[in-house]
């Protein structure tokens, strides 16, 4: 069978952004909720409560491809790849990049684009990549890392709760 409208890719969707209003700007609660974390550490449960029920901008960047050089030994570009940015700490864990503005993101690198995803689909985009964190807004003004157990129960879609002082993840019951 042949395709009716040939300017469209047989199947091609595309799909909805979970965010459709958003201007790229920070969440005032989640501004709100880093601002008490910078001030003091303590307030760390907080934050993350904040981030886990907003959006983050993970970047997206372009790697080269393959090289094509043409008579006179120039180079051009074959093909390049769009890739999530990962970032590898000083004691060589991998963590994957996101923020929560296109503020905080051109901060850091202005040719990167962004792409809006619940907080739960970029845990779970750290995890699958074989990260161990979540750097959010490297290039501040507030950097925030969530790490392994945290990262886990954000992937989870786990409740953060509070015990005794303490923050905890509560896995819900299986139906």
């Amino acid at each position: 069978m042949t395709n009716p409208n040939p300017d469209r890719f047989e199947g091609a969707r595309i799909l909805e952004s979970s965010f459709p209003d958003d201007d790229g700007g920070q969440f005032p609660e989640v501004a709100e909720a880093l601002s008490a974390y910078a001030a003091d550490r303590s307030r760390y449960a907080e934050a993350l409560a904040a981030v886990q029920s907003s959006r983050l901008l993970v970047p997206v960047v372009a790697l080269l491809g393959e090289v094509e050089y043409d008579d006179e030994g120039l180079a051009h570009d074959k093909s390049s790849d769009m890739a999530a940015v990962l970032m590898q700490g000083g004691d060589g864990r991998m963590a994957l990049l996101a923020f929560t503005g296109t503020e905080q993101l051109t901060a850091w690198n202005a040719e990167a684009r962004p792409v809006a995803v619940p907080t739960i689909a970029a845990a779970q985009s750290a995890l699958q990549d074989e990260a161990e964190a979540l750097v959010i807004d490297v290039a501040g003004p507030v950097t925030f890392v969530v790490e392994v157990d945290d990262l886990r129960g954000l992937a989870a879609g786990w409740q953060l709760v509070e015990v005794d002082g303490r923050s905890a993840w509560l896995q819900p019951e299986a139906d």
